[in-house]
């Protein structure tokens, strides 16, 4: 083997000149070292000392950078491998690089990370421990430093047209759409969006949330699924940073005046109707003869009309005898007596008792719930 006449700089020993003993030592960047005192110096991985991690003590959210992210984490493990593995910096010069990770909870703030990495240098097979501890710190991320604060862009006022307030029902049924809503964009990645706050009114609910999209959104499921309508209005409230104007905008529902299961009395004179749906105009089903009811357009869903009650006020009572193809006999629900009353089609003329709503329309026979 020819020598060069080259000896390292650092233990004396003789640089061989052949190629593959140049290949076995790689250059360093004060002079040309032997192999030996090359590795001895080399850091295959570049470890910090210490990775903090914030972690948000309401919604358990972490901090990356200038944003916080949602990870869905019972504990914090995962996300400190996470962290360590994007703090580490490998060797430009290492190939194959292969790591095995032995966490070990030292308390609940701190997690001591025991890293074994290998990889192959120049040809050259290394090996290098790091131990790396991760601190985790508690604070409260941006939204939910806006949920405490009150933050709100936009507000859903849910009220009934007419005489009537919203039903529990739907005042509940109003709250679950807002929180679907906000859990739909959630799932996009959407950390603006949430429930400010559900307060209920005399007059119904109001519903507090983070962005007029949500709110638009809200209002548009609730007349969707419950009917009725809606309208919406802007209030200037402030200036952003940049100069632009901020706008909190209120969106009014509002409810039918009649609700599916109430029993009402049309001004035309052709007696009462179930009401069936408010979806558009109001249909419903007449008691007097079981025919098909649909308000005008111009009526829309609350044509002009008396409420005499609903469904869950009807009382099974007998039916005495079906006098013919339009009138039976029922026996009143209050006075016992027998009393004649239309027929509708959807009556079953060999039941032994029937569901029957009294009202100052008289006494009608309601159609079974499936009917």
């Amino acid at each position: 083997m020819s020598r060069s006449g080259a000896f390292c700089p650092r233990c004396g020993s003789s640089i061989a000149s052949d190629d593959a003993a140049d290949e076995a030592s790689p250059p360093a960047p004060d002079g040309p070292l032997c192999a030996d005192c090359y590795f001895a110096d080399f850091d295959l991985v570049d470890a910090p000392e210490r990775v903090e991690i914030q972690v948000c003590s309401r919604c358990g959210a972490v901090e990356r950078g200038n944003r916080w992210v949602d990870v869905g984490a019972e504990d914090y493990t995962e996300v400190a491998v996470d962290a360590v593995t994007e703090a580490l910096g490998v060797h430009v010069d290492a190939t194959n690089v292969a790591w095995d990770v032995a966490p070990e909870q030292v308390d609940q703030t701190t997690i001591r990370m025991h890293c074994t990495f290998s990889g192959l240098v120049e040809g050259t097979p290394v090996t290098e421990e790091v131990t790396v501890p991760v601190k985790i710190g508690r604070g409260t991320c941006t939204r939910c430093g806006r949920i405490a604060g009150g933050s709100y862009a936009s507000v859903v006022q849910v009220r009934a047209a007419g005489e009537r307030t919203p039903g529990e029902d739907e005042t509940d049924r109003a709250t679950e759409i807002a929180h679907e809503v906000v859990a739909d964009m959630e799932a996009t990645g959407d950390r603006d969006a949430f429930v400010t706050e559900v307060s209920e009114v005399p007059a119904g609910l109001n519903l507090k949330v983070s962005t007029n999209k949500i709110g638009m959104k809200v209002a548009r499921r609730v007349v969707d699924e419950l009917g009725g309508s809606y309208s919406d209005s802007e209030t200037l409230v402030t200036e952003d940073e940049d100069g632009n104007e901020v706008y909190r905008v209120t969106y009014a529902v509002r409810l039918p005046a009649y609700r599916p299961g109430e029993v009402i009395n049309p001004e035309d004179d052709d007696g009462p109707v179930l009401v069936r749906s408010v979806q558009g105009n109001l249909k419903g089903v007449r008691l007097a003869t079981g025919g098909r009811y649909e308000a005008s357009f111009e009526a829309g869903d609350a044509p002009d009309a008396r409420r005499l009650g609903d469904r869950a006020d009807a009382e099974l009572t007998t039916l005495v005898a079906v006098e013919d193809d339009r009138a039976v006999q029922v026996l009143d629900p209050e006075t016992y007596e027998s009393t004649t009353i239309p027929r509708p089609d959807y009556l079953d003329p060999d039941a032994d008792e029937v569901p029957v709503l009294k009202s100052r329309a008289g006494l009608h026979v309601l159609p079974d719930d499936g009917d």
